[in-house]
């Protein structure tokens, strides 16, 4: 072996060390970083071999030799990228692209989404949580110089409340060399439903994040202990006795790059460094994300678009549909679920129903129920309040009153929250808005007083005959009040039936819908029956 070409490999060696402990590419070969990597190498080793023939004045042939493996090198590597992309792609793969994710179709709004309960509501926003972080923050001036609120602010189900959680971070590189002993003394939790927020200080701090250097560099710490993952974004959570943790999805893809989704993840203990992975299937159910929301969005539209082939995508386009723009979070029996709407692939402001993913399992189910998509929604509560100029937030889903219904915040200009919004899924022009300072129970009480309830799902009826009827005005709304011959109470909108209500008397027999039976039933159709 030539004595250049020893020298090229020794130094294009040591700049594979050096680019590999900054730029921490995976050592996979389905990882384009990890060809770029290579790419690059080869590059490096062409230069240094050139040069080193130029100098040692060898021939011209010599001169070119090293260049003319660099082209066969980049002429593998993009022909692997080429074909391997070519091969697996939806033109000839279209029916693994749409099992990508397992959507059940099958499931009931009304019986799988429980009714809602507001003390289990997370009506604060990502960004409304920010503003909370950062005043907690701002209450202690001797970790503000040394120390920043991070952006993760992770959505979890901690011990029965809904938190967003999200640790401190160093001030840069200084403060971390300051600081670097003792390591980050805590994080933030904010109450996704009351906003109560506090710093919880740690005894031991946390010593491995994105913002320490080095080997305490999070990212370099889990690349060395496993060179040959592709990891996704980390997240923050708490495990069952608040410990923090972070939890870094495993990646895996088809060829290079494509068909992306999770086979494991790595739990990291921010504090000593300790890793573990677990597949899938084994995976912590303290742990709330595993899946990240692109990816289930990812997946969803490769669902609707490839189920009847690739042409069809193309051709005719009968039955794909897609998600819509935007996404929110529900939590349920201790899980996280993500929400986002399905429409038609022609984007006509509808919906033709939604799906609700669990972020540590993929278990995901579609709910066929036609309405609004959000965007709509969102200008509906808006246009409640022109004048003020509010804007608002993504919906959050609920089940209310055994009906699918948007809940909105509609905030000012400086990021306040200043009135509640309740729309129709299925009719947003059924919208009512109401002052956040009244409380979201107020809320929800004025939409149901305003907005008669129309049926979803299993409905019952009865022959009633009416021994009381009175009429109130509430909010500008009539509602009459029936008590018939067996005591049982019922309440009704003179929306339901304008033209039987007025005329109704004692002794009149009716026959009632309603939803479910309670103290007042509140009636959702009605039919004057024979006297």
């Amino acid at each position: 072996m030539k004595k250049e070409t020893i020298i090229s490999l020794i130094i294009t060696f040591v700049v594979a060390l050096i680019t590999f402990y900054i730029f921490l590419p995976p050592i996979n070969l389905h990882s384009l970083g990890f060809l770029t990597y290579l790419m690059f190498l080869l590059i490096i080793f062409t230069i240094c071999n050139s040069l080193g023939s130029i100098i040692s004045r060898r021939k011209l042939k010599d001169i070119f030799f090293a260049p003319k493996y660099f082209i066969i090198g980049c002429m593998i590597i993009f022909g692997y990228i080429f074909i391997g992309n070519i091969v697996f792609s939806p033109i000839f793969m279209s029916k693994s692209y749409s099992e990508r994710i397992i959507i059940n179709q099958d499931k009931n709004f009304v019986t799988d989404v429980k009714e809602v309960d507001f003390n289990k509501l997370p009506l604060l926003d990502k960004d409304s949580t920010e503003k909370l972080g950062d005043r907690v923050m701002g209450r202690m001036p001797e970790m503000v110089s040394q120390y920043y609120v991070s952006d993760y602010y992770t959505q979890i189900n901690y011990d029965g409340k809904i938190l967003r959680v999200t640790p401190l971070e160093y001030n840069g590189f200084f403060k971390w060399m300051k600081n670097k002993s003792k390591g980050i003394v805590g994080y933030i939790t904010v109450n996704s439903v009351d906003g109560s927020s506090e710093l919880v200080e740690l005894k031991n701090g946390i010593k491995y994040s994105n913002s320490a250097y080095f080997n305490k560099y999070l990212k370099r710490h889990l690349r060395f202990k496993y060179p040959t993952f592709i990891f996704g974004d980390e997240n923050f959570e708490l495990d069952n006795d608040g410990n923090p943790y972070w939890v870094v999805p495993v990646i895996k893809y088809t060829a290079v790059g494509l068909k992306r989704d999770v086979k494991g993840v790595v739990i990291v203990n921010p504090i000593d460094g300790e890793t573990k992975y677990y597949s899938v299937g084994e995976v912590p159910s303290w742990v709330d994300h595993v899946y990240d929301a692109e990816l289930i969005i990812e997946q969803a539209d490769d669902w609707g678009m490839y189920q009847k082939g690739f042409l069809n995508t193309i051709f005719s386009q009968t039955g794909v549909v897609m998600t819509t723009d935007g996404y929110n979070y529900l939590v349920q029996d201790d899980d996280v679920y993500l929400y986002t709407g399905i429409t038609s692939v022609s984007s006509d402001e509808s919906n033709i129903g939604f799906i609700l993913t669990n972020m540590r399992t993929k278990e995901t189910n579609l709910y066929q129920v036609p309405g609004a998509e959000e965007y709509s929604a969102m200008a509906s509560a808006e246009g409640q309040v022109q004048q003020m100029k509010y804007k608002s937030t993504f919906p959050l889903l609920i089940n209310l009153n055994n009906r699918p219904t948007y809940l909105v915040s509609l905030k000012d200009n400086a990021g306040l929250i200043k009135m509640y919004g309740f729309v129709d899924v299925e009719d947003y022009q059924k919208v009512v808005v109401t002052d956040a300072s009244l409380g979201i129970e107020k809320a929800k009480e004025n939409y149901l007083n305003k907005i008669p309830s129309t049926v979803t799902g299993k409905e019952e009826n009865k022959v009633i005959t009416i021994e009381k009827i009175i009429n109130v005005v509430m909010d500008g709304n009539t509602y009459y009040y029936i008590t018939d011959t067996e005591g049982s109470k019922y309440k009704v909108s003179i929306k339901v039936e304008k033209d039987v209500l007025p005329y109704l008397t004692e002794g009149s027999v009716l026959n009632v819908y309603y939803n479910s039976k309670t103290d007042v039933t509140n009636i959702t159709k009605l039919e004057k029956a024979l006297d």
